[in-house]
């Protein structure tokens, strides 16, 4: 296995603009700023990967008005996937094992205020049994929220505390769209939203897009002096049917976490939308208590659609590059109620790899 690492990550969150940016727009000043990190241009960037959505945009192949941002001339080796921003890492991750290329650049990007948010969303329900019914996220979180609450795994107060973590930990990033200083008491006084759900237990989503660099051996050497090395990566998906799963567990990401170490691990990025849903993740992981999560205030203080993921990834590689933390792990998930579920594990030495 080829050592990789991340060494360069721009995001870009959009709560509130003038007009409508396009894609290419978003995209733009996060390339910039790839390229003024890593020193490269785009001629030294061996595979190009995108993550968005058709369905979102509201137009088949809308991706390939992105290819604008990254120039087609001469030709580029790229590809495109209808997930999050962590997949497209993944298929890069993958693309740089085969020893083809030593250099990629990842990004992902998402409108959800192009349209209907939550009724888009519903279209990746079972399409015979659920998706005619159209439940949107949120509901869907509500009633995995319920079984949790009624089974005694969590309550309210332990929700609350998640949520009033994230927003005093988002204080210090300036592209936080909710803000602490709120106490938990003042949180739990709040009206139901969907309830058991209050609002601060959702996630804002906003427009947004986010870029990662990746780089094999010594090339990463070339840009970090302390490169966030990939030591391990593995996904796995629970079924689309919502009826023959658990919503309290998460098997798919207890079994992505059996296939790597996470002993050691000092930071756990989780892409948790809903405030109960870092709870979930927190047991099938199996995280030890002194480990600290989401310590950039996490999804709870920015959602953007198909780049939230990615950017757990790129919070982590952060901390590493700084010297904050040696190792930590990354967690990227999507469909409804936690059904696919994607780990990546950051240290700053090499390891042996895998997937």
């Amino acid at each position: 296995m080829r050592d990789v690492a991340v060494v360069g990550f721009a995001q870009r969150q959009m709560p509130d603009f003038d007009g409508s940016p396009t894609c290419v727009e978003m995209l733009v000043p996060l390339m910039t700023e790839c390229y003024e990190q890593t020193g490269w241009t785009r001629h030294d960037v061996g595979f190009w990967c995108s993550g968005s959505s058709d369905y979102l945009a509201g137009r088949a192949f809308s991706f390939v008005q992105a290819v604008d941002t990254i120039g087609v001339d001469p030709p580029v080796n790229e590809s495109h996937v209808e997930m999050d921003l962590a997949w497209a890492m993944y298929e890069a991750w993958i693309k740089i094992q085969t020893g083809e290329v030593d250099t990629a650049l990842v990004y992902a990007f998402g409108k959800s205020s192009a349209g209907v948010l939550r009724r888009t969303l519903a279209l990746q329900l079972d399409p015979y049994t659920m998706m005619p019914l159209w439940p949107d996220t949120v509901s869907l979180a509500g009633l995995q929220a319920r079984a949790g609450l009624d089974a005694g795994l969590w309550d309210e107060r332990a929700m609350a505390e998640v949520v009033n973590r994230s927003l005093t930990d988002a204080e210090a990033n300036d592209y936080a769209l909710r803000k602490g200083g709120s106490s938990v008491d003042e949180l739990l006084a709040r009206p139901m939203y969907a309830d058991p759900l209050r609002k601060h237990d959702c996630a804002p989503v906003t427009d947004g897009a986010a870029a990662i660099v990746l780089a094999a051996g010594d090339r990463a050497f070339g840009v970090r002096d302390k490169p966030a090395w990939i030591t391990g990566i593995s996904h796995f998906t629970d079924s689309a049917s919502m009826s023959t799963r658990d919503l309290t567990r998460a098997p798919s990401a207890a079994n992505a976490a059996a296939q790597l170490d996470l002993d050691g691990v000092e930071v756990a990025e989780l892409h948790a939308p809903f405030s109960h849903q870092e709870l979930i993740l927190s047991r099938e992981l199996g995280l030890a208590d002194d480990v600290r999560i989401n310590p950039s205030g996490g999804p709870l203080s920015g959602n953007p659609m198909f780049s939230a993921g990615g950017i757990r990834i790129g919070e982590t590689a952060r901390r590493i590059w700084s010297g904050e933390i040696d190792k930590g792990v990354a967690h990227a998930t999507s469909g409804a109620a936690l059904q696919q579920n994607l780990l990546c594990v950051l240290e700053s030495s090499t390891g042996k790899g895998g997937a």
